[in-house]
C-alpha cells in the first residue's frame, strides 16, 4: 500500500481559501473520518471523480465540527499523482488550515515532503521529468513569457522533441545490432553511411535547441541590465524613477554610490535585472575605486547597458572612457539633465553620432522614460526572446545534458570516421541516449530526482 501524504497546498498567510491536499491509497478512508458531508445519502463506496460535496471538517475524537469546507474528489487514476486524491477547500488562515491540517495527520496521513504530490506524478508516469520541473518554473515566472515557455514545457514540447531524437538513436541502434548479429551480411559499412548521416541530423536539431538557452536565460534570469556613468550624472535617480520608489541615494555630492543596487522588474514584458553601479571617475577614494572597478567588469557581462551622461556638461577624459566601454555592448544612451541649458552642443551632438539609441533625457522630471521602455521593447520582446517553435530551453540541467549530447555525437561520429569497430560506436550512441534520457528521466539517478524535487515548495 502506498502511504498517505497530505500537506497545504496554498501559501502562507491570510487568504479568502486554503487547500488542503491529501493522495494516497488510504485517502479516502482518511476523509471517511473526518469530513461530514451535507448530504447525508452521499455513498462512500462509490465517489465519483471530478466532484464536490459540501460539508464539514470535524474532531474526530469529539465529533465537533471544526471547519466548514468543500471537499474535491480525484479517483485513480484521473488525478494529478494518478491516486486517490482529494482537496479540502476551507477557509484561509493558517489557524483553520492547521487545524484541518492536523486532523488528516492524526487518521493515519503523513506530511508531505516538499514538491512530493509532483515527484508521485513522475514515479507513476503521468508527466515526464522535464514536466514535472515545469511545474516550479510556472509558480516562479516573472513574466507572461516565461509562464508561456514553462507551459509549454508542462505540455510535454520539449519532451517530444526529446523523445523525436531518441527514436531515431534507437532506430539506428536497431541497425548497428544487426550488423553486430550478423557480420556475414556485410552491412556495415552502410550502417556507418547511414549513422553519420542521422547523427548529422540529430546534431543540428539539438544544436538548435540549445542555442534557446540564451533567450531562457533572459526569460529566467532577467535581461541583466546595468546602468552606468559618471558620478551625479543620474544613475541613481534613473533607477528610482523606473522602479518608482526610493530605492538608492540621490545627493548632490559625487560619489554617493560605492558599491552595486540590484533589482528585478518586469518592463513591458521584458525582465529586468537592473544593476546601478558606482560612478565611473578617477578617485583616490579607496572604497570608491573598488566600486568604480566593480562597476566596469558588470559591463563585461550584461546583457544590456544604460549609459547616462550629464547633457548640460562637456565631456571629459571619463566621459570617454565610458564611450568606449559600451562601443562593442548593446547599449542605450541617455542623455540626462535636458531641462537645463546645455553649455556644450559637442556633447549632445558627439554622442547622438556615436550611438543610435540616444535619448534626450529629464530624471528631474521623469522626461525620456516612455522612450526608454519602448526601447528596451524594441530590443528584446520583439526580437530576442522567440519561441523556437514554442520550444525554449530555460533550465540549466537542461541545457547541460543537450551539450553532453551533442558533444557524444562529435565523438562517435569521429569513431565511425575512423573506421572503429561497429560495438564501438553503439556505446557511443548508447551515451548519447542516456545524455538526453537525462532530460526526461528515461534514465536518471535517485539522487537528481531528490535534488530537483527539493527545490518545490510544500503542498506541489
Amino acid at each position: 500500500m502506498n502511504n498517505t501524504i497530505v500537506a497545504i497546498s496554498t501559501a502562507t498567510g491570510a487568504g479568502g481559501i486554503g487547500i488542503v491536499r491529501m493522495s494516497g491509497d488510504n485517502c479516502f478512508n482518511i476523509l471517511k473520518k473526518i469530513f461530514i458531508p451535507a448530504h447525508k445519502k452521499f455513498n462512500w463506496n462509490n465517489i465519483k471523480g471530478y466532484s464536490m460535496k459540501y460539508g464539514y471538517i470535524i474532531n474526530s475524537k469529539t465529533k465537533e465540527k471544526i471547519e466548514e469546507v468543500l471537499v474535491s474528489f480525484f479517483v485513480a487514476p484521473k488525478s494529478y499523482t494518478t491516486e486517490n486524491m482529494c482537496e479540502i477547500n476551507c477557509h484561509g488562515g493558517s489557524i483553520v488550515e492547521r487545524k484541518v491540517l492536523n486532523e488528516c495527520l492524526l487518521n493515519g496521513a503523513e506530511l508531505a515532503e516538499a514538491g512530493e504530490f509532483t515527484k508521485r506524478a513522475f514515479l507513476n508516469g503521468r508527466i515526464d521529468l522535464s514536466q514535472a520541473e515545469s511545474v516550479i518554473d510556472i509558480i516562479n515566472a516573472k513574466t507572461d513569457k516565461e509562464a508561456e515557455a514553462s507551459f509549454n514545457q508542462l505540455q510535454g514540447r520539449l519532451s517530444e522533441e526529446i523523445e523525436k531524437s531518441r527514436e531515431d538513436l534507437l532506430d539506428l541502434m536497431s541497425d548497428i545490432e544487426a550488423s553486430i548479429d550478423y557480420p556475414e551480411y556485410d552491412i556495415e559499412e552502410t550502417t556507418n553511411e547511414k549513422a553519420i548521416d542521422r547523427l548529422n541530423k540529430i546534431e543540428n536539431q539539438l544544436i538548435k535547441l540549445e542555442k534557446t538557452f540564451d533567450n531562457g536565460k533572459l526569460l529566467r534570469e532577467g535581461v541583466k541590465t546595468v546602468i552606468i556613468g559618471k558620478p551625479n550624472a543620474g544613475k541613481s535617480s534613473l533607477l528610482n524613477n523606473i522602479l518608482n520608489e526610493d530605492r538608492a541615494i540621490v545627493s548632490d555630492l559625487a560619489g554617493t554610490t560605492r558599491d552595486t543596487i540590484e533589482e528585478f522588474i518586469n518592463i513591458d514584458g521584458v525582465p529586468l535585472k537592473l544593476v546601478d553601479t558606482a560612478g565611473i571617475r578617477k578617485t583616490d577614494d579607496t572604497v570608491e575605486r573598488i566600486g568604480v572597478k566593480k562597476a566596469i567588469s558588470l559591463i563585461k557581462g550584461a546583457d544590456l547597458v544604460i549609459a547616462i551622461f550629464d547633457s548640460s556638461e562637456k565631456l571629459d577624459e571619463d566621459d570617454y572612457k565610458i564611450l568606449e566601454l559600451i562601443k562593442n555592448k548593446k547599449s542605450i544612451v541617455l542623455l540626462n539633465k535636458c531641462d537645463l541649458s546645455p553649455k556644450s552642443f559637442e556633447t549632445i551632438n558627439y554622442i547622438s553620432n556615436s550611438n543610435k539609441n540616444v535619448i534626450k533625457a529629464s530624471m528631474k522630471n521623469k522626461k525620456g522614460l516612455d522612450k526608454l521602455y519602448k526601447m528596451i521593447s524594441d530590443m528584446f520582446n520583439n526580437n530576442e526572446i522567440e519561441m523556437n517553435d514554442g520550444i525554449i530551453i530555460t533550465n540549466i540541467r537542461h541545457k547541460t545534458q543537450i551539450h553532453k549530447a551533442i558533444e557524444s555525437i562529435k565523438r562517435t561520429k569521429e569513431s565511425i570516421n575512423q573506421n572503429m569497430t561497429i560495438d564501438i560506436v553503439a556505446i557511443g550512441i548508447k551515451e548519447i541516449l542516456e545524455d538526453l534520457g537525462e532530460i526526461t528521466g528515461n534514465n536518471v539517478s535517485e539522487d537528481i530526482i531528490n535534488k530537483i524535487f527539493s527545490k518545490f515548495c510544500l503542498g506541489k
